[in-house]
């Protein structure tokens, strides 16, 4: 497990992203012109998130959400402004397809625990920072079971679940069954009712009902 774990995977990830990359390139050039069209400027999101040994990487997405604010000047509710190509790019998956550079870079892996906000760090148990001790990656065990419609706690018990059975078959079952998943359009979540709530709300709210009851 260690010899895939720390140079087989590695050397397939980059391999694999590479070779994508070239594929996919069309497509790629496509979604970024009607970004450009649709956006005007800042066609990719780029987000600080915590990777390996929980060192800052920087995850490229394509943006989905516009600028748009209220009467105020402060934006608008995230779901608000999410834009029917937006909500097209997550429908899909699309919105992910730049993260094969950070793939390519060696800051993702293919499969592994989904990288999360650097503001959940002070937030995580002993257990759950075990999800750092291995790359983080596009897609993994929790989202093949639910990715948005399932809470903190299950998705943690995923994370951790890979880690302590990663192996080659095991990276192979989950990628098939992100590719099922996506093509079904399955465990995406657009509804803003139903939305898990941010980790760091769902701990102080957890704490607070500790002390409670």
């Amino acid at each position: 497990m260690s010899l895939y774990k720390n140079y087989i995977k590695p050397a397939m990830d980059r391999i694999a992203a590479f070779l994508l990359l070239l594929l996919l390139f069309p497509l790629l050039l496509l979604i970024m012109l009607i970004q450009w069209f649709i956006l005007k400027d800042r066609i990719f999101f780029i987000h600080p998130r915590p990777g390996l040994h929980e060192k800052i990487i920087h995850v490229i997405k394509f943006r989905t959400m516009n600028e748009k604010k209220d009467e105020s000047g402060a934006l608008l509710p995230a779901m608000q402004r999410i834009t029917p190509w937006g909500a097209f790019l997550r429908r899909t998956s699309l919105d992910e397809l730049p993260q094969l550079i950070n793939v390519l870079k060696g800051d993702l892996s293919f499969v592994g625990p989904r990288p999360l906000e650097v503001r959940y760090l002070p937030y995580y148990s002993e257990q759950q920072r075990k999800r750092h001790l291995v790359k983080p990656g596009i897609t993994g065990l929790a989202q093949i079971n639910g990715r948005n419609a399932i809470g903190w706690e299950e998705k943690f018990k995923y994370d951790l679940r890979y880690i302590e059975e990663i192996s080659l078959m095991t990276d192979l079952r989950i990628l098939l069954g992100t590719v099922r998943k996506v093509l079904a359009a399955e465990g995406v979540n657009q509804d803003t009712a139903q939305t898990v709530l941010p980790f760091d709300q769902y701990m102080n709210r957890k704490r607070s009902d500790d002390q409670v009851g």
